[in-house]
């Protein structure tokens, strides 16, 4: 764990301030050092008031931890006005601007339903959090500041972050608020990943029958859990009907048409604590070369993603029954198995699904049997 010691704490803020000046970023800066990105900002902590007002847009990177209470933490933003939430994992990164509205749930799960800020909370998953005060400028000439939830390894599953639109003086006394000044908070990295559901002894006939009895597609996790499967074994076990595979590229071609057509989706992104959600149309679809990698983004005013699109392994067009018809998703995976990000068409309960996403979905070729098939036991999504 990283119960560090003054010298230790010193010796990491050292190495993490020589990473960010090589221009990486914080995350990029915590793996470079070989500490999670939680690990390095729990090594900046101040144990007093920060009187965000008085801090200047030079200020270094200071953090203090916050009060635990995660659900009425978020529940208290809603006066602030706007703010962009940020949700990630390994490969993407899906950024949503809004106010915080419609809050619910308790130490299971929770809810933000507001027409913008659309997000379903996993708080046990949240292990610590922090107020961030880094040097630059935000967005309106103010100190940068930001919240930054982290599970018990230091990896972040959510963070909030102040806009142009913000009430500054509402923002500073709710986040002050918060802050619990001689509060420790630790990580442990070393922590083992939830085990990977194994398949042994799938009854595929089963599977398929459970399948097909489905009328809600929120019974699909239970479905999983039941027959003891991964999302993407499931996926091969009814391939053909309820699943087909495409191709990798079918993610940007999907954005493209939806864009195109001015079709709106549902764009899912999440980690084990969040799942954060846009629905609506994408407008500016622009991928990106940079340092050997490739990025698909969605650049649009309210919703930025940044996707790694070398890194997509499988694609998945998945039909799934529900009492309005059937209801489809393109669901994208890395080589390790983990659900990148998943599209919908935009839809409310007791709705069928839109015809346009229905035709988008069928203008996707499917891949060949032989090709692209995954592992039949890769780690779970959502």
């Amino acid at each position: 764990m990283n119960n560090f010691t003054d010298q230790k704490a010193h010796q990491l803020r050292v190495a993490f301030a020589q990473a960010r000046a090589r221009g990486l970023r914080t995350r990029e800066a915590a793996d470079a050092i070989g500490v999670t990105e939680g690990e390095a900002l729990a090594a900046h902590l101040f144990h007093g008031k920060p009187e965000l007002p008085a801090l200047t847009v030079d200020t270094p990177l200071t953090t203090w931890a916050l009060k635990s209470d995660w659900l009425e933490l978020l529940k208290s933003l809603e006066d602030c006005g706007p703010l962009m939430a940020l949700t990630r994992n390994e490969t993407t990164v899906h950024e949503k601007t809004g106010i915080y509205t419609k809050i619910s749930g308790n130490d299971h799960i929770g809810l933000a339903v507001g027409p913008d800020i659309d997000l379903r909370l996993f708080p046990q998953h949240w292990a610590g959090g922090f107020l961030v005060v880094e040097p630059g400028n935000a967005t309106d000439g103010h100190a940068k500041t930001s919240l930054q939830f982290f599970d018990a390894r230091g990896v972040a599953v959510h963070k909030v972050f102040p806009v142009k639109g913000t009430q500054r003086d509402i923002w500073n006394s709710v986040v002050e608020s918060w802050v619990e000044p001689e509060r420790v908070v630790t990580f442990d990295p070393a922590l083992p990943a939830d085990p990977k559901r194994s398949g042994d002894g799938l009854d595929a006939a089963a599977l398929a029958a459970d399948w097909a009895a489905m009328t809600d597609t929120h019974q699909f996790f239970g479905l999983l859990k039941k027959h003891n499967v991964e999302r993407q074994h499931a996926f091969q076990t009814v391939r053909g009907r309820f699943t087909r595979q495409v191709p990798v590229s079918a993610l940007r071609q999907a954005l493209y048409k939806a864009a195109f057509d001015g079709l709106p989706i549902m764009v899912f992104v999440g980690n084990p604590g969040c799942i954060q959600i846009h629905s609506g149309p994408v407008v500016r679809v622009e991928p990106m070369n940079m340092h050997g990698k490739t990025w698909l983004n969605v650049l649009d005013p309210g919703f930025n993603l940044h996707l790694r699109e070398d890194l997509i392994a499988h694609c998945w067009v998945v039909e799934k029954p529900t009492e309005d018809g059937i209801v489809s998703s393109l669901e994208v995976f890395d080589a390790a198995g983990d659900v990148m990000a998943m599209l919908f068409g935009v839809r409310k309960p007791g709705q069928p699904e839109l015809q346009g996403w229905k035709d988008l979905l069928a203008e996707l070729r499917s891949s060949p049997q032989s090709s692209q098939t995954p592992p039949l036991a890769v780690s779970s999504a959502h």
